[in-house]
């Protein structure tokens, strides 16, 4: 009975190694997308949001099996219930990689002066999500507090995105209604990287409270 318990813990984190490697993957396309200008990037990337919906039930049947079945200790509980929290920040966060494909559909950013501040906020979120995992996998505590000290090179680069495209909307009313339309689209982007970075810091929470409860306490 142990041995199948057990089991069912490491298939848990298979589990949601596989949906954060999706969820980066879904990112990456999206930003292929937005750079290349590449439609079947694009489209990888919404399906992937399918996928990584699909993966958030099966995670969500699978903990639901070891809390009704295993009856879980403590110490497991404290696992499951940390995977149910993740899997909706995951889930969200290929929303907003499908919302960021969706945007390159219906505008050509290609040219964008300010795709620099974009990608680097990409690469980062990219890297937050996979460490953010990998130190639940782990329950390596250094390694979520470091993925939470990144989201602020990603306010950064947000906040100063911002500023510069707010204006360069000004501007475009001014001057060129397409300048405009270009900004407020890469703004929004922008904004589902930011809220990306959010919601895997989310992720590091939970995974620091699995870790030690009494120190971050929920």
């Amino acid at each position: 009975m142990r041995e199948k318990y057990n089991s069912q813990l490491r298939e848990l984190n298979e589990n949601l190694i596989s949906m954060g490697t999706m969820c980066v993957d879904c990112i990456k396309y999206a930003m292929q997308a937005l750079l290349k200008d590449k439609e079947e990037m694009a489209q990888r990337a919404i399906q992937l949001e399918k996928d990584i919906d699909q993966k958030e039930r099966e995670i969500q049947s699978l903990c639901m099996k070891l809390i009704l079945k295993q009856q879980p200790v403590a110490g497991d509980l404290r696992t499951i219930n940390a995977a149910l929290k993740m899997v909706t920040d995951m889930e969200r966060i290929g929303d907003q990689g499908s919302d960021i494909a969706e945007i390159t559909r219906t505008v050509d950013l290609t040219k964008s002066k300010k795709n620099v501040h974009i990608a680097e906020m990409a690469d980062t979120v990219i890297t937050m999500v996979t460490d953010a995992v990998e130190s639940f996998v782990e329950q390596n505590e250094q390694l979520a507090l470091a993925v939470q000290k990144q989201d602020d090179v990603v306010d950064e680069l947000f906040h100063n995105s911002k500023k510069e495209l707010l204006d360069m909307i000004c501007g475009g009313i001014q001057h060129s209604p397409d300048l405009g339309e270009e900004a407020l689209e890469t703004l929004l982007i922008a904004k589902y990287l930011e809220r990306i970075g959010d919601h895997t810091v989310n992720i590091t929470e939970w995974v620091l409270y699995e870790i030690d409860p009494e120190k971050y306490e929920k």
